[in-house]
Parts: C-alpha cells; structure tokens; sequence
C-alpha cells in the first residue's frame, strides 16, 4: 500500500476499536474483604496452620495399650494328646501391656507440636502481608493507569479530529501531504504510547482477578478519593519509631523468633527422649507354668548404655545457633527495609509537595494552541511541540502521585501493617 492511500485511509479504520467488557467500581476496603475471603493461596495456608495444630493435639495422646493372647487350639484339635492329671483345660496366656513415657517426654513433644503451630500462624500471617501489599500496590497502579489512559484518550480524539480536518483540506490542495503526516506520526506515537499502558493495565487486571479469585473476566475500576491520598505524609512519623514497631510487628521476624523458641523446645525434648520409657504390664497363664492360673507383673525398660540420644541433641543445639543467627539477621532486614522504604516515600514526598500540580493552565493553553494551530498562526512543528509537552506533564504527574502512593506502600509493608492509608 502506498503511502498517499495510507494517508487517505479516515483513522477510524486504522485503529479497531476495543471490545466492550464489564466494569467493576471497586474501593480499596471491599477489594482487601473480597481478598480475605477468596484467596486460595490465603486459603491453603489455613490448612497448613490446622495441620500443624492436629499434629500438637496427636503429640499429646497417651499410646495404645497393647494385648497379647496365647491359646492352644491347633494341636490339641490335631493330636488329641492326654491331659496329666491335674491339669485345667486347655493353655491360655493373655498379657496387656501400657507404655509410659517418663520425664514428661510427651508433654515436651506436645510442646514442640505446639510451637510448630504458632510457627505455621505467623507463615499465615506474613503471607498474608506480602500479598496484601501486592493487592494495594496494584489497586493503586492501575487507578494512576487508567487516569493517564483517559489523558490519551482525549489527546488522541482531539488528534484524531485534526487529522480528519487537515487530511480534508489536503484532498482540496490547501495543505501540503507532509503536514498531513507529521500529524498522523504523531497520532500514531500517541496510540503506540497508550496500548502500551493499556497493556501493562491487563497485567495488572490479571493480578487482581487472581488475588480476588475472580473468573468474571471484568475490569476493575479502583475508586479513589485523591483528596486522601494528596493528606499523606511522614509528619509525625520518625524513621525510628517506624523501624521500633516494625521489629515487634513483622511477621517474618516473628516466625524466626517462634522457630527459635521451637529449636529451644526441641532440645529439651531430646534430651528428655534420653530417658527410656517405661513398659507395665499384667500376665495370665492358665495351665502353662509351674502353677495354674499364674497370675504376673511385668516391667521393662531399655537400659540406656549405648544409645543416649546424644547425636540428637547435639544437632539441636547447633539448630538452636544457626536460628539465632538467622533471628539477628532478619532484624537487620527488617531495619534496612524500613530505612529504605522510609527514605523513598520521603523523596517522592517531597518532590510532589515541590510540583506544581495544577493542570488547568496546561488545558486553557491547549485549547488556544489548537485555535492558532488552526489559524496558521503556529507551525505544525510547534503546535506538535506544545502538545508534546501538555501530553508529558499530565503523564508524568500521574507517575509522581503512582510512584508516591507505592512508596508509602512499600513503608506500611516494611513496618509489618498500614501505617498510612488513604482510602
């Protein structure tokens, strides 16, 4: 296809219309309750939790006792061989036997299941926080996103509409083909520029569906008050203070704390298992001792020569040091993030409090650009220019308030709860 029918083409034709779908008007606090309910990854990790709780009321149960019962029966079918005098009926030995742990081994072991549980609750609850961040963060995301898609949706049906009037006047000889093309480059930058965002928004739109566990295939539109999110800010917040909650409140700082306390209850409990348990036990025997009816108590328990559980015990000391290590680094973590995080939302802070963010001069601008632009008073170049710049400032301010609302994100997911919030 040429170039002059590609220009001759009305823009309609070149840019398919996309199909209509179903809108979703979701605020921030029906999302997290949608969230709450629905995650499937939430979800599983609940039943990792009631495992682990099943697994400590297990530990706990007393064993089984155990009956053992002897009776002749084969041979003297068989045989038929003649019964001494003296002797009662047929033999029977019948033993029971009850196993019994000492030193408190069962409660230890009660103790250690136990911790796993509390282990399991915090597992819960971080992830809990990190896909909590991730559902904030993308709400946020795709709110901004789809602010700028609607600034190129207007910039691109003004465009559009000057690209039709000129390609008019072109077919009449009052313009030159290279202005008809400048503009329709242009356009067509505009378009590229706005699938690209519309693109990054149905990721976006992914992410929330799965965290929502949403199959409808709608799209969210996220309502947000801009009022609310402009009042966030660090003032009366330091750094510290931050850092000082987020050492009680991180959850993964806390699940390497309980792991400890479980190394701890495990030590114990090995050394506990060095101690043999106790076997008690009651025997009868019927006609097959030196007197009928033998009637007995029994005791066992292994002598503990050899083995004293000793390895064991040494692997859990060295897993009870290896968890203190990882305690220590994990607050350096927690402290780094919240220091990190802290600066950031700072930065981004400051430089939208420092950014003039008043659009309505930039629109009353274009409207007279366009209306010189159309009275040959600008160049296209110029006209494209100023357009250029009105497209970039809108753009740019909706990436300053998205990149500041994640920072303060990201603070609220360093410090372990949302400390800021704007809905």
């Amino acid at each position: 296809m040429s170039l002059w029918s590609v220009a001759a083409l009305p823009v309609a034709a070149q840019v398919p219309a996309p199909a209509a779908t179903d809108t979703v008007r979701l605020t921030l606090p029906e999302a997290e309750q949608r969230f709450f309910q629905n995650n499937l990854a939430v979800l599983a990790q609940q039943y990792n939790v009631t495992v682990a709780q099943a697994q400590a009321v297990q530990a706990r149960v007393i064993d089984n006792p155990t009956l053992y019962v002897e009776q002749d029966v084969l041979r003297r079918r068989i045989g038929r061989p003649v019964v001494p005098e003296g002797t009662v009926g047929s033999e029977a030995i019948v033993t029971v036997q009850q196993l019994f742990s000492l030193a408190g081994r069962r409660r230890a072991a009660g103790q250690v299941a136990q911790q796993n549980a509390v282990v399991e609750q915090y597992n819960l609850q971080d992830l809990l926080r990190t896909l909590r961040y991730q559902l904030r963060s993308t709400y946020y995301d795709v709110f901004f996103k789809q602010q700028t898609l609607k600034a190129y949706s207007t910039e691109i049906a003004s465009l559009t509409r000057t690209v039709s009037l000129y390609q008019t006047q072109f077919e009449k000889g009052n313009i030159a083909l290279k202005e008809v093309i400048r503009l329709r480059a242009f356009l067509f930058t505009l378009q590229s520029e706005r699938q690209v965002i519309v693109n990054d928004v149905a990721s976006d739109q992914t992410d929330l569906h799965v965290l929502l566990r949403d199959a409808t295939g709608s799209q969210f539109v996220p309502l947000v008050d801009q009022a609310r999110t402009r009042d966030l800010s660090l003032k009366g917040y330091s750094e510290q203070q931050l850092a000082d909650s987020a050492l009680v409140l991180r959850t993964d700082l806390n699940a390497r704390r309980a792991t400890l306390e479980q190394q701890n209850l495990n030590l114990r409990l090995q050394q506990k298992l060095a101690v043999p348990d106790l076997a008690v036990g009651y025997t009868y025997d019927k006609a097959g001792s030196y007197i009928n009816n033998y009637n007995a108590l029994t005791l066992g328990m292994a002598v503990p020569i050899f083995n004293r559980n000793q390895g064991n015990i040494q692997v859990a000391k060295a897993q009870i040091a290896g968890s203190k290590l990882l305690v220590d680094q994990q607050q350096l973590i927690v402290q780094n993030e919240v220091h990190q995080a802290y600066q950031l939302a700072a930065r981004n802070d400051e430089l939208f409090q420092n950014t003039d963010r008043d659009t309505a001069p930039f629109s009353r601008l274009m409207v007279g650009i366009e209306q010189s632009y159309a009275k040959r008073i600008l160049s296209v170049v110029e006209y494209l220019d100023f357009f250029e710049s009105y497209k970039n400032n809108l753009v740019q301010l909706n990436t300053l308030r998205a990149n500041r609302v994640r920072a303060f994100e990201q603070l609220n997911f360093a410090v372990g709860k949302p400390v800021f919030r704007a809905e």
